[in-house]
């Protein structure tokens, strides 16, 4: 078994990952949820936890590094230990995806969302 945090669960077990964003208490949420291998990270913001402000609220590339930064910390307390690749997927053509309109950010100076999947081994 590889060296890692805790034992992967059993394909019927559910790990939550829960961080002091002030907004998963609010809306009811985990930041990160595990079943098997797969890890699924709840739409992060750059969001500072201390505080509850949006970090960077005129910079849509300073938040965006911060989200990755945030998803990076999600995944890993699951990761194994004795290797790490991050892959990154822009996708071009046909991809699934989700799309919302209209309502916007739950606060105004969010300028980027981003969820993210990963295997963990």
């Amino acid at each position: 078994m590889p060296e890692s945090a805790e034992p992967m669960p059993t394909p019927y077990e559910i790990k939550k990952h829960r961080t002091a964003n002030p907004y998963e208490e609010k809306f009811g949420y985990s930041r990160a949820v595990r079943k098997g291998p797969f890890v699924f990270v709840s739409g992060t913001t750059s969001i500072d936890t201390t505080t509850g402000q949006v970090l960077y609220p005129s910079s849509a590339y300073e938040q965006t590094l911060k989200i990755f930064l945030e998803i990076i910390s999600a995944i890993e307390p699951w990761r194994n230990k004795r290797g790490r690749r991050i892959e990154r997927s822009v996708w071009a053509g046909w991809p699934a995806a989700t799309m919302v309109f209209g309502l916007g950010f739950v606060n105004p100076d969010m300028r980027v969302e981003i969820e993210a999947d990963a295997v963990v081994l």
